[in-house]
């Protein structure tokens, strides 16, 4: 798995591309801890290459609700094929994450909670 880092503006979008198990898990962790570390508060995951999510994988989103809500970080999914989106789904976890289908709606979603 690869995670490439995209500053645009005010916010930072995380490229995950690959499958996110067990073993890449810490990588995207530790990309979304510097990308906090930095002092950022928009964080947008790309997940229209990621074809494969573990339980770790779902670990590391879950394992930073509540410290972003606690701190005014948002972060928003987008692009998740039907697969990995039904995971998330099927755990109930898109009602705990904002999941968009595309960047721009991810970014209206950003706009409109101002």
């Amino acid at each position: 798995m690869r995670i490439n880092s995209l500053d645009k503006e005010d916010l930072t979008i995380l490229v995950v591309d690959g499958e996110l198990d067990a073993s890449s898990s810490i990588l995207l962790d530790e990309s979304i801890e510097s990308v906090v570390a930095q002092g950022k508060k928009k964080i947008l995951i790309d997940g229209r290459s990621l074809n494969y999510i573990s339980s770790a994988g779902l670990g590391v989103f879950m394992s930073h609700v509540q410290e972003f809500e606690e701190k005014g970080i948002q972060m928003i999914l987008f692009g998740l094929n039907e697969k990995v989106l039904r995971v998330f789904q099927i755990l109930g976890l898109d009602q705990l994450l904002s999941i968009t289908a595309s960047e721009n709606e991810a970014i209206q979603l950003l706009n409109a909670s101002l």
